[in-house]
């Protein structure tokens, strides 16, 4: 523990009861979790195999397996769990799965799977938006742990009620595939656990000691599994920070670590303030900014770090001014400073602010990042290969059926598919199964029989080789198989567009090298798990993100753009009274500048066609002058700016003459 400050070192020898860490922004809550791991299992207070850590993604528990592999040498670690919440779900379905109804090999529905469900569940023509808002309330009430008549019960309007009529139906569809959502993971885990007493005792036993980061992102479901796994002795610790909570959006509530203190009333508070990653200049602007929000454990971050420079305000005439700014700035960093262009993080509201941005980094050949695109098992070919994997594993999982057996494409079209799952229905069967049955088939064209039969055939050999190959062998043999590179072969309009598209399909099944025990259906259902925001590191490029996903994220230089009422805080936060939580947002933008950040605003945008006024954004009268300059209020910083600017002009022009 060596280094540790004193409220680091009191929260890690603290392990005797319940502990809720408030850890502010950069203050070192990752090395406190990693170091009290290394505590609990050094000192004998509880093994390794015993002890749970939990996270919000999985790069984050990546991350810290890693750093626990460099602090605890030899097999002392064995045996230790770290994970993020739907993967502690995953195992704790997978051991108990009998006891919630699910057969072996369950199959987890992604979001395309479960819109696909409940479009054919609503009434034929529904839009897309109608979709969703189904998709969003169903998904609302399992992050609340409530099972459909739960949810019927506590309808309070006709649309919730029409919509808990529509989430039982829902779940009906997904026990008869024999499968799972991602709200499932927590919610059926929560439902065993509160209502089975051996159950609970023997996971109690298994989970000796918990560790949750991140604790105020946690929705209802998931605070009731910590409380059911932590019991009556509360044996944990949880790390979170309240003026960090900006994810109520999809279901958090930051007063979960209220909550803690109701349901343990022996619950240890101890505070993280000291920060090292920010300037003190950020750190007092971030203080002022936050304190305008209610707060029953109050904090204020202070750092040993120097003042550095003031917080720049840059009024600008519109977007495309905007953007011209920040650009050209960050040109001039990296030129005169010899700045990376990985120092520099581009922070906004709404993704289409991107847009003009990234045009205007294009124009001074500043290579960067756009956070948010096409994620490695999003890409089609992955998701057809994965679609084979699901099916191979779960013949009830019909979802699974329709994609597969359309990729790559065969003899079997709309109406065939529609006349399957006819007779299937009769024949209570589900499609994989109606597709093996001669009986069946008979009552299809004779084309269409044969290619269903064909199809059949590949998934039952492929399934028995499933119990005979290690996974990564099985993965490519179905590549081939099923003719998914072939297919690949023949939409590809020349080679080196073939072997990047290849490439996916081989660094899948690369993914299943290692494990040798688990079946095609567990590590299937572990990649289900895997983020958007398990991609690799951007490199050498400037970073061009929103504010919710630079969370955990620091750069040396921070502009956070768009600083105008109506984005930020957005309007409709505005109208929903969320105003704190916008507010934290900003915090969190204003926290991932070590070193220098930038506020911008713009005087006008056009929208639907006109032009529109925009007003700065209220927040900015909250942040203290004196760590401001904005841009003409103060002669003498603007004009050192200016000298800083020709010097490293002058500088540049002699560098081309020498040459």
């Amino acid at each position: 523990m060596h280094g540790l400050n004193p409220p680091q070192r009191q929260a890690v020898l603290l392990t005797d009861g319940p502990l809720l860490v408030l850890a502010g922004a950069g203050s070192g809550k990752t090395r406190v979790i990693v170091e009290k791991i290394a505590h609990l299992i050094t000192s004998g207070r509880m093994p390794a195999k015993r002890i749970a850590a939990i996270t919000f993604t999985n790069k984050s528990a990546r991350e810290m397996r890693e750093r626990v592999a460099k602090r605890i040498k030899g097999d002392a670690a064995e045996g230790l769990t770290v994970c993020t919440f739907h993967a502690l779900g995953l195992k704790l379905l997978q051991i108990e799965h009998a006891k919630l109804g699910l057969k072996r090999g369950f199959s987890i529905f992604d979001s395309e799977d479960s819109a696909a469900q409940l479009k054919d569940l609503l009434p034929p023509g529904s839009k897309p938006d109608v979709i969703d808002a189904a998709k969003n309330l169903i998904s609302r009430a399992k992050n609340a742990g409530l099972s459909p008549e739960q949810a019927a019960e506590a309808a309070q309007s006709v649309r919730e009620r029409e919509a808990a009529a529509l989430y039982a139906r829902y779940q009906q569809r997904l026990t008869t595939f024999n499968a799972v959502d991602f709200d499932d993971l927590i919610r059926l885990p929560v439902q065993l656990l509160e209502s089975d007493e051996d159950a609970v005792a023997a996971w109690r036993e298994r989970i000796g000691y918990l560790l949750v980061d991140e604790c105020q992102d946690t929705n209802d479901a998931q605070y009731r599994l910590l409380k059911a796994l932590a019991g009556p002795k509360g044996l944990f610790t949880c790390v979170g920070d309240d003026d960090q909570s900006i994810y109520a959006w999809r279901g958090a509530n930051p007063d979960n670590l209220l909550q803690l203190g109701n349901d343990y009333p022996t619950l240890q508070i101890v505070k993280l303030e000291q920060n090292y990653r920010c300037s003190n200049r950020v750190l007092r602007a971030a203080n002022a900014l936050i304190a305008h929000n209610p707060h029953e454990h109050p904090k204020t971050l202070w750092s040993e770090q120097a003042d550095g420079e003031r917080i720049r305000i840059w009024e600008c005439k519109d977007a495309a001014h905007e953007a011209e700014k920040v650009a050209d700035q960050i040109h001039f960093l990296n030129q005169s400073r010899g700045a990376p262009w990985s120092d520099f993080c581009i922070l906004f509201r709404g993704n289409h602010q991107s847009r003009v941005l990234e045009k205007a980094l294009q124009l001074l050949r500043v290579p960067y990042h756009l956070s948010g695109g096409t994620a490695f098992l999003d890409r089609g070919e992955v998701k057809d290969a994965m679609a084979w994997l699901r099916l191979i594993a779960n013949p009830d999982d019909d979802a699974a059926f329709l994609r597969a057996v359309t990729s790559p494409k065969r003899e079997v079209g709309g109406t065939t598919l529609a006349k399957l799952a006819e007779l299937s229905q009769h024949a209570h069967q589900p499609l994989s199964r109606a597709a093996e049955s001669v009986g069946l088939l008979k009552q299809l064209p004779a084309r269409a029989a044969n290619a269903l039969g064909g199809f059949a055939d590949i998934v039952r050999g492929l399934r028995s080789d499933a119990a005979r190959l290690p996974p990564a062998e099985l993965v490519r043999k179905l590549n081939e198989r099923s003719g998914l590179l072939a297919a690949l072969r023949a939409q590809c309009k020349d080679e080196a567009q073939f072997q990047v598209r290849r490439r996916n399909l081989d660094e899948l099944a690369d993914w299943f090298d290692g494990p040798k025990t688990s079946g095609p259906g567990e590590l299937a259902a572990s990649l289900a798990l895997l983020s958007h925001a398990d991609k690799g590191d951007a490199g050498n490029q400037v970073r061009l993100m929103s504010l919710h996903g630079a969370k955990g994220l620091e750069f040396r230089y921070v502009f956070i753009v768009g600083v105008e009422d109506g984005n930020l805080p957005h309007e409709a936060s505005l109208e929903e009274g969320r105003l704190d939580e916008e507010r934290r947002l900003l915090y969190v933008g204003i926290t991932r500048a070590k070193e220098q950040l930038w506020l911008s605003y713009a005087r006008e945008a056009t929208k639907w066609g006109d032009r529109v006024r925009h007003l700065p954004s209220r927040f900015l009268d909250e942040l203290p002058t004196a760590e401001l300059q904005r841009d003409g209020a103060d002669p003498i910083a603007d004009a050192a700016h200016k000298q800083e600017r020709a010097t490293a002009g002058f500088a540049a022009i002699k560098a081309l003459l020498e040459a």
